[in-house]
């Protein structure tokens, strides 16, 4: 059976559905054969929240980690289904601890738990050289708050090798998590740029999970999906050739089709004969994809060419906050009294003459519920009331507004507030939020720069 390799998808980002990973580990379960889980829930935006999280004292690792894998931790282990995940986002080493915490709750034998570490930019002994390439990618006057490189598949491949039944990493890429799999089974060399390109062009096919399997690919009337609601996510057949087959699990909704695949496939390419990853530079020109049966499309002809020098690093740096909030209208001349609200705010924060400077932006618009069932838009500029038909029953007056220091978003709010007594009248319903914000940015380090490895988890942090 090692001829044949199974890879299935348990999570295509961080907000990814809880329970997509139980019918795919049934189906490997009932195919037999040697298999492997991945988990894909990062991306630059829920990383800075990792780094965010973990400098607050939360944990830095995926929120939904031990939700994700309680459900099928005992059955992968049974009956040998490793698990790779980046999961670990910023903190791998305590997302480790967790994972084998979880494992003693459910009185499952102690797994062989791997982590992959080098990413972090901010703990590299080579921060002489690295300061001044991350500077020159962020704003004048403007320090990294964090800085993690892409990472490849050497080190999950090593792991595996090695022993783990589950690996822990933070970024990596994300076609990575599938092909540090196929390269453990097959024993594929990083040398052989082809069989490194497909085991990539496998990865990039799972890595947003129910995209390829119809999700992201539905439009009612135009792409109709059936049973969305119990979207099943990939399963790639990996042969040692590098040829596969993606399909899902019997009995699920969604679809496998060409289109889907073809979709995915060309997800995120920058260039489909030059996508850049850490491992090799894929080529997709002379990929052919057909149908080989009901929701099974079969794929061969990835090439690869040698991989780039640099490693693209995520750099995180502080975005001050923002503040969201609204207030409601209803009844006769409610779109009238919502508009006034706007300009009671517009001249009252437009005194404040050190606010307006330190604000970085502001927008106001308005949502009118035109009936039971919908609703529309109302930018700055609308048509004439009297053009608008139905009449505006409710209206919500929404306004955003950024800036570098918490106290001014906090006046903005509070202004928004006081429109229930300061008029017009018959406003309530008032909401708003203030965050914190991480922006990111990118760069590109020289692969010398950047020491990646893994070392097997023994209970300590």
């Amino acid at each position: 059976m090692r001829n044949l390799f199974r890879i299935g998808c348990g999570a295509g980002f961080g907000g990814d559905r809880l329970d997509a990973a139980i019918p795919v580990v049934r189906s490997l379960i009932a195919s037999g054969g040697p298999a492997s889980l991945m988990f894909e829930t990062l991306a630059e935006r829920t990383l800075a929240l990792a780094q965010l999280a973990r400098a607050d004292g939360s944990v830095g690792y995926d929120p939904y980690l031990l939700d994700r894998l309680r459900p099928i931790l005992a059955a992968c282990l049974h009956h040998g289904i490793t698990i790779v995940g980046n999961f670990g986002a910023a903190d791998p080493s305590a997302a480790a601890q967790a994972i084998g915490a979880l494992a003693q709750e459910l009185e499952l034998r102690a797994p062989r738990i791997f982590v992959v570490t080098g990413d972090d930019l901010m703990a590299s002994s080579h921060q002489g050289d690295i300061a001044p390439i991350l500077r020159d990618c962020l704003p004048p006057d403007t320090a990294p708050l964090s800085a993690n490189t892409y990472l490849g598949a050497t080190e999950i491949r090593d792991a595996l090798l090695a022993g783990a039944d589950i690996v822990v990493t933070g970024r990596v890429a994300d076609p990575a998590l599938a092909l540090g799999s196929a390269a453990a089974h097959f024993d594929w060399s990083f040398d052989d740029l082809d069989l490194i390109a497909a085991g990539t062009m496998a990865g990039h096919l799972l890595e947003c999970g129910g995209q390829v399997t119809g999700g992201y690919f539905a439009d009612p009337g135009h792409k109709d999906v059936v049973g969305l609601a119990d979207l099943g996510f990939p399963i790639v057949e990996l042969s040692a050739d590098g040829s596969l087959v993606v399909t899902k699990p019997a009995g699920t909704g969604g679809c496998v089709t060409a289109a889907t695949v073809k979709e995915q496939l060309l997800y995120e390419i920058h260039d489909p004969a030059a996508y850049l990853t850490p491992d090799v530079v894929l080529d997709l020109t002379d990929v052919h994809v057909g149908e080989q049966g009901h929701d099974r499309v079969a794929l061969r002809g990835a090439r690869g060419k040698p991989r780039p020098a640099t490693l693209k690093a995520t750099v995180c740096y502080d975005g001050g906050f923002l503040g969201e909030g609204g207030i409601s209208y209803s009844g006769p001349n409610a779109e009238a009294r919502a508009r006034l609200a706007a300009d009671i705010l517009r001249s009252r924060l437009g005194r404040d003459m050190d606010l307006q400077a330190s604000l970085v932006s502001t927008q106001a618009d308005m949502v009118a519920l035109v009936d039971d069932s919908s609703s529309l838009q109302i930018g700055a500029t609308p048509p004439p009331f009297d053009t608008m038909t139905p009449p505006q029953r409710d209206v919500r007056l929404h306004i955003a507004v950024r800036a570098p220091d918490r106290k001014r978003v906090e006046h903005v709010m509070h202004e928004l507030g006081a429109l229930y007594t300061c008029g017009p009248g018959g406003g309530g319903g008032v909401r708003s939020t203030i965050r914190s914000r991480v922006y990111t940015s990118s760069a590109l380090i020289p692969r010398e720069l950047v020491r990646a490895s893994y070392f097997e988890w023994k209970g300590e942090r």
